[in-house]
């Protein structure tokens, strides 16, 4: 192992944690590894162009821990080349862990290839052969873990994607409660080779994390490089804050500085009514129920996506705190859980400042048709009680009329009262009058009927003696013929 004024001078940078570089919140350019390639050489090259973190070629860990041939070809360095990750391929806890000790020195942290696809790795059971293998991917962290004890020295992996997605998601879980610096994942399957790269799965893998996940395949550009952090989110992109979050947190502030100009004291109900009834709220009002709505479930997802975030990065919490070999870690975790509670209390009091904002204006609505049915009211009141005491004045006055002119209605109702009696006893002299001539009158009818049956049956009696005489003189007639 050969290194430039090593055994001297120690570089500073290799007392800083590489880890750092990924909270900036800036792209993070890595120097992936290549056979052949990524020796001093080329390292020292890219390093003038802004590469921030570069990796050694892959080295056969046995090889390296047993050979002192293997040691000095395969790892030269010297001040200048730092951050350096020097990565490893290894099946064996032990092998690592004694490789990482020869390096630790010189390098600021080791990788563990568990993504390569060549034929000859995987059947040495190095490669992409281990991410089927969790468990012993642990085992080597841990001994590595145990077995270094350098400040900020970083131990990370470097995996492919399964043709599960879950099973991925899965091992990198399980590598980062055992202790992994950062993980990088080329978007390919071990039987893949030129296929594209499937970034929308490195997105996935990074949501479920809260340590650093770098994005490998196909970034041949700093171009490239951008979109690809972009898309899949990685390297400090999480430091900012997202667009749609800041959307909320501006729709948060417009929210509250609404409320406080609803509620300034010398802005009547009235005026906020007048201002309400312009047209162009009119022809808002047909849209407003459904953008309400809209705005409510949209706060209420992001709601929910913050409490899930808060979760996860509260377990996690606890497994990093009870990890005292990983400070790093422990503190990047706090900074994810900083700000999903601050998404959480961004979107809670969105919601809750949104129903605020919608009660408020329709208070404010009612108490101004409150204050007018008053007012209207209070006037109505008004003009009644006018007129009652216009009223009672007019009274009073008939009454003092009345009491005036008393005494003489009192003798002309006396005289009327009398002329009416002497009225009524001569009607009644009349009544009984006629009705004596009345019942005088039936008398003479009754008699005049009686009469007038006497007649009649007198005349009856005629006319029969009548038509006996008229025949005994027809048959007189015949016997004289």
């Amino acid at each position: 192992m050969k290194s430039d004024c090593m055994q001297t001078t120690i570089c500073q940078e290799r007392k800083k944690d590489p880890i750092e570089m990924f909270h900036s919140g800036q792209l993070v350019k890595v120097c992936a590894p290549m056979v052949r390639y990524s020796k001093l050489a080329f390292r020292t090259l890219v390093r003038k162009y802004s590469c921030d973190l570069c990796y050694t070629p892959m080295i056969v860990a046995a090889d390296f821990v047993k050979s002192i041939k293997a040691r000095d070809s395969e790892f030269t360095t010297n001040q200048g080349d730092c951050p350096l990750i020097v990565q490893f391929a290894a099946n064996d806890a032990r092998l690592l862990s004694d490789a990482a000790r020869i390096v630790c020195p010189y390098a600021n942290g080791i990788d563990i290839n568990c993504g390569c696809p060549q034929r000859w790795a995987m059947a040495e059971g190095y490669g992409a052969c281990l991410i089927n293998k969790p468990e012993l991917v642990r085992d080597m962290v841990k001994q590595v873990r145990n077995q270094v004890e350098t400040p900020g020295f970083s131990v990370s992996i470097k995996i492919r994607i399964h043709d599960d997605l879950k099973r991925t998601v899965d091992l990198c879980r399980k590598a980062e409660a055992t202790g992994v610096s950062w993980i990088t994942v080329h978007g390919r399957t071990a039987e893949e080779r030129h296929q594209p790269v499937h970034y929308d799965s490195i997105k996935i893998i990074k949501e479920n994390m809260s340590i650093p996940v770098i994005a490998n395949g196909d970034i041949r550009s700093l171009k490239e490089a951008e979109n690809v952090w972009q898309i899949t989110g990685t390297d400090g992109e999480e430091k900012k804050m997202t667009l749609q979050w800041a959307a909320v947190a501006t729709f948060l502030y417009a929210e509250i500085g609404l409320i406080l100009i609803f509620c300034l004291p010398f802005i009547p109900p009235q005026r906020w009514q007048k201002i309400f009834s312009f047209n162009v709220w009119g022809k808002i009002a047909t849209f407003w129920n459904k953008a309400f709505l809209t705005i409510i479930i949209l706060l209420i997802v992001l709601f929910l996506d913050a409490v899930r975030e808060v979760r996860k990065y509260s377990s996690v919490h606890t497994i990093e705190r009870s990890s005292t070999s990983r400070p790093d870690a422990y503190e990047h975790t706090q900074m994810k859980l900083f700000r999903s509670q601050r998404n959480l209390y961004i979107s809670g009091f969105s919601l809750f400042f949104w129903l605020v904002l919608r009660r408020l204006v329709t208070l404010i609505t009612q108490l101004a048709k409150e204050l007018s049915n008053k007012s209207v009211l209070k006037t109505q009141a008004e003009n009644t009680n006018k007129a009652a005491k216009k009223f009672m004045e007019e009274n009073e006055k008939l009454k003092r009329i009345l009491k005036s002119h008393g005494k003489d209605e009192e003798c002309v109702l006396e005289a009327e009262n009398k002329k009416l009696v002497q009225d009524q006893e001569k009607l009644k002299t009349e009544l009984r009058k006629t009705s004596d001539a009345l019942s005088k009158a039936q008398n003479d009818v009754m008699e005049m009927k009686m009469q007038s049956e006497r007649l009649s049956k007198e005349y009856d009696q005629l006319l029969k003696e009548h038509s006996e005489l008229q025949d005994r003189l027809e048959r007189g007639n015949k016997k004289r013929l």
